[in-house]
């Protein structure tokens, strides 16, 4: 069903619930006002600027109730929203319009405000097949050039009931979205889904711990989505230990390992804390934890949600079966994209027979749980034996002095490559933490080198920015 009938449907059953909570400027729609918003959108964009289906519309702006009147809109004509990462520099966000080509691009000049009153335009929703292109999200960049994931009306769909089975989502249901919306985790990993079942989001224009603590008492949010940097700033802000998190049912970790003492901390607070993994290009929603295992199996992800095929292969493509073994995790759903925008040499890389080559190492224990052992380009050969920069992290970060990790992989004379480990704060010494590994990880895995800094680079989502550590501390 495509996606431009979403709010149409809901006015049918529930017009009156609140479907939206701006929290920068207090208003709140519901969702028969948000299918009237969508609607002039989408006869601004086809009359005012000839928008048509297949045509590109370009969002450059920051987290505004607009963003989801404007993707209604583009559903409902057919229409292709490519949101550009406001924070990257001018030469970056040129690309991205080079590469698709936009019929318009909307930033603060262009999105005029619509009257809100009179007769709501009817707008015919376009008849999209699942394979209908909806959303281009690009590639954070960081190993080359951004690629944009083609998203359509199927694979967003699909996502949607994903994420309704696993976390048995509610109508009642409520999430802060506060990631930016040029990101999938802010599109996709709560907010469609919960316009799909009819649920709240509440939108915060930027990320601010002690605000977002506030609204989660005061609109009695159940379901937080963040990183590991996100929820490790709401923990040590002073408003953590005060306001009422009682309505939370439970939070969700993705972009990064996550520290199993945060999810300790968040315990002391009756919030259980589960941790997800995705990407852009399939899902994000791609495996579920349910909470009664939350604990007792805390540093995994689960099992692959419902609608959604996993396996583990070696570097000959062979499956990998036994436990503990580490292999590549490969997909397959119909939550996967289209492929990446023009790109078919990318796009044959990593999709073949329909399983879409994350590029992650995975391993599964006795009982078949899932585990994220690092990125494999990540990976390095230290005297002829793999290290996985995540395994190490996750060790490091169980030191209470540190707050964020990351280990290195770097040309060695003597042992072909060793791991340099990148530690914040600074207030901890190397040697406080060679002394804490030993005894914990083999030998070959411990870093040969300890760099501390006052902070980790990290991009929009909170993830390392591993290139820039060389050049931000002497090594």
């Amino acid at each position: 069903m495509t996606i431009g009938l979403w709010l149409e449907k809901w006015t049918h059953f529930y017009p009156e619930r609140i479907a939206l909570v701006d929290v920068a400027s207090g208003q709140r729609w519901s969702y028969g006002e948000m299918f009237a918003r969508a609607q002039r959108r989408a006869a601004w964009l086809r009359d005012v600027h000839g928008i048509e289906p297949g045509d590109r519309v370009c969002w450059h702006g920051q987290n505004e109730p607009e963003f989801f009147e404007v993707l209604f809109a583009c559903a409902r004509l057919g229409a292709i929203l490519v949101p550009i990462n406001w924070r990257c520099a001018p030469p970056e966000v040129q690309y991205v319009i080079d590469n698709v080509r936009p019929k318009l691009t909307m930033v603060d000049e262009t999105l005029a405000p619509l009257a809100q009153a009179g007769e709501v335009p009817q707008v015919p929703c376009f008849d999209a097949a699942e394979d209908t292109p909806l959303l281009i999200l690009h590639t954070s960049g960081t190993t080359g050039r951004p690629k944009g994931a083609v998203l359509t009306h199927g694979s967003i769909t699909a996502n949607s009931l994903n994420t309704t089975v696993a976390c048995d989502l509610r109508a009642d249901d409520s999430t802060a979205t506060f990631t930016p919306l040029f990101h999938t985790g802010a599109i996709n990993v709560l907010s469609l889904p919960l316009f799909h079942r009819g649920g709240k989001v509440v939108l915060f224009p930027r990320f601010e711990a002690e605000e977002i603590l506030t609204q989660i008492e005061k609109e009695k949010i159940t379901i937080l989505f963040g990183v590991p940097t996100t929820f490790e700033m709401l923990r040590d802000d002073p408003a953590f230990g005060r306001v009422d998190l009682s309505s939370v049912r439970f939070a969700l970790c993705g972009g990064a390992p996550c520290p199993l003492g945060l999810i300790d901390d968040y315990a002391e607070r009756n919030v259980t804390f589960r941790q997800g993994y995705g990407l852009t290009e399939v899902g994000p929603n791609c495996f579920s934890l349910i909470p009664e295992k939350a604990k007792e199996k805390a540093g995994t992800v689960g099992f692959p949600v419902m609608h959604c095929q996993a396996k583990l292969v070696d570097d000959a493509g062979h499956e990998v079966t036994e436990p503990g073994a580490v292999g590549e995790l490969l997909l397959k759903g119909p939550h996967v994209c289209a492929g990446y925008w023009e790109n078919e040499e990318a796009t044959n890389a990593v999709y073949k027979d329909g399983w879409w080559a994350t590029g992650d190492y995975f391993s599964r224990d006795e009982d078949g749980y899932y585990s994220v052992v690092g990125r494999k380009k990540e990976m390095f050969i230290s005297g002829g034996e793999n290290v996985y920069p995540a395994e190490v992290e996750q060790v490091i970060l169980s030191h209470p002095k540190v707050s964020e990790c990351a280990v290195v992989g770097v040309p060695d004379e003597r042992w072909g490559e060793v791991g340099f480990a990148y530690v914040a704060p600074a207030s901890i010494t190397p040697s406080e933490l060679e002394e804490f590994l030993q005894g914990k990880i083999a030998r070959y895995k411990q870093p040969k080198r300890v760099i501390t800094m006052d902070a980790l680079p990290r991009n929009a989502m909170g993830k390392v920015v591993r290139a820039m550590l060389p050049t931000m501390a002497a090594v």
